[in-house]
């Protein structure tokens, strides 16, 4: 019955593994086409929209790397999840920082 147990909540992580990270490239990738769309027609709030596209698809991906670590039997493998974790939590610090700076940017320009 343990084994039943465990095996079925291998498959429901690496179910909901699949999912975030599907959801965040998709996420990452229509970002991208419709900030190309912007950067062509020119339109001044493009590096913006990027930024929070580019920082929601690293949410739904560091989502899954922490779904991950319920899985991860051996050190080494927490190692390397650890520091896939800290590089997308850094990744996206730096992406809501760079938000903050352009919409203060912005806000000067108009004001």
């Amino acid at each position: 019955m343990l084994d039943l147990l465990k095996t079925l909540l291998e498959y429901v992580v690496e179910c909901g593994i699949l999912i975030f990270e599907y959801i965040g490239v998709g996420i990452i990738i229509c970002t991208s086409l419709v900030s190309l769309y912007k950067y062509v027609m020119r339109k001044p709030d493009t590096r913006i929209y990027l930024a929070k596209g580019l920082a929601m698809g690293l949410e739904f991906k560091l989502g899954s790397e922490i779904l991950r670590t319920v899985v991860v039997r051996e050190w080494s493998e927490i190692a390397i999840v650890a520091g896939i974790i800290a590089l997308r939590a850094a990744l996206t610090f730096l992406i809501h920082w760079e938000i903050k700076e352009e919409e203060k940017e912005n806000t000067v320009k108009t004001d």
